[in-house]
């Protein structure tokens, strides 16, 4: 069991923890990858040589430097890859590491509904279902020939060797996402466009608030939009500058949606993600002298120190541009 999947529970408002919490793992390998908003899996091989301790002892110093120095707990699923991990973080419980050593994958894995499996979709479920294969333990046991005229001949064969504990991924090591998402569900279809773009508003004002906390700039803005019919349609548009200003982001958002040339559509959802992310000291503004411009950009300083100051919700994200 040498790899670790950790799940942080830090506040959900809390952009920032990440980065400090990844650094926190870092102490122990250099070989962690950010799984945003809150998780990451890291690769003790070399630790456990190192620190000459087994990779559960330690998650459990992991566990205690985490609530020692920030306050936070965390939940530890650890297995011999980051499949099984990930699958050992769903059973696991604050305080204690769940851990799936290599002689139990068979049987760690029989009773698991297929759904449970990463890379296994709410489709390819509904569809290895349909012909009785509801958990891995029936998976594994199908033919292989079988599993490749239900879900195509790569695809068959992934699943036929994830089922049986063949884990051929690997922890590659990142920094925190190059990307961030704020979506906005309706309660109903929603039908009027004058409620698609005050979700857009929020939604906009969101990312930019989040991206100034973390000091960060987005280079791209991806605009998705779910229907009633399960479907959906996204689109992708590069910024004039990389920007964490939430006007210039509503701008864009606003232009991306009057693309798509909605006509009566009944939507279930609306995401932004603000892509290709860069320190903010990195980025350059082209001064533009537009007063309202500059207003707003004053405003959203004065913003930002009362949600640093009161929390999120001293200012609500959306409200400051039009």
């Amino acid at each position: 069991m040498t790899i670790l999947c950790v799940r942080f529970q830090a506040p959900s408002a809390d952009e920032t923890a990440l980065p400090r919490l990844l650094a926190l793992l870092e102490e122990f390998t250099p070989v962690v990858q950010a799984l945003p908003p809150d998780g990451a899996l890291a690769d003790l091989r070399g630790a456990e040589r190192y620190f000459g301790r087994t990779a559960l002892e330690l998650a459990s110093v992991i566990r205690v430097r985490a609530l020692a120095l920030y306050g936070v707990d965390c939940v530890i699923g650890a297995g011999p890859g980051p499949m099984l991990a990930r699958m050992a973080l769903r059973d696991a419980r604050p305080g204690r590491t769940r851990a799936v050593a290599g002689g139990e994958v068979r049987e760690f894995l029989a009773g698991q509904p297929v759904v449970a499996l990463p890379g296994v979709g709410t489709k390819t479920a509904r569809t290895l279902c349909e012909y009785g294969l509801d958990t891995l333990g029936r998976v594994a046991a199908a033919p292989l020939s079988t599993l490749q005229r239900l879900v195509g001949a790569r695809a068959g064969r992934e699943l036929h060797e994830r089922a049986n504990g063949v884990d051929r991924g690997r922890v590659v090591p990142n920094a925190v996402s190059r990307s961030l998402a704020a979506e906005r569900p309706f309660t109903r279809d929603e039908l009027d466009p004058g409620r698609h773009r005050r979700a857009l508003l929020s939604a906009a004002g969101e990312l930019g608030a989040r991206l100034r906390a973390l000091d960060k700039v987005c280079r791209s803005l991806t605009l998705t939009v779910r229907y009633a019919d399960r479907s959906a349609t996204t689109r992708t548009r590069a910024l004039p500058e990389p920007t964490g200003h939430s006007a210039a982001l509503t701008a864009t958002a606003y232009g991306l949606y009057e693309a798509l040339g909605l006509q009566r559509a009944r939507v279930r959802a609306i995401a932004l993600r603000a892509e290709g992310l860069d320190p903010a000291e990195q980025a350059s503004h082209q001064l533009t002298f537009d007063p309202v411009d500059e207003k707003l950009r004053r405003i959203e300083e004065v913003a930002d120190r009362a949600r640093a100051k009161f929390g999120p919700r001293a200012v609500m994200p959306g409200t400051l541009a039009a």
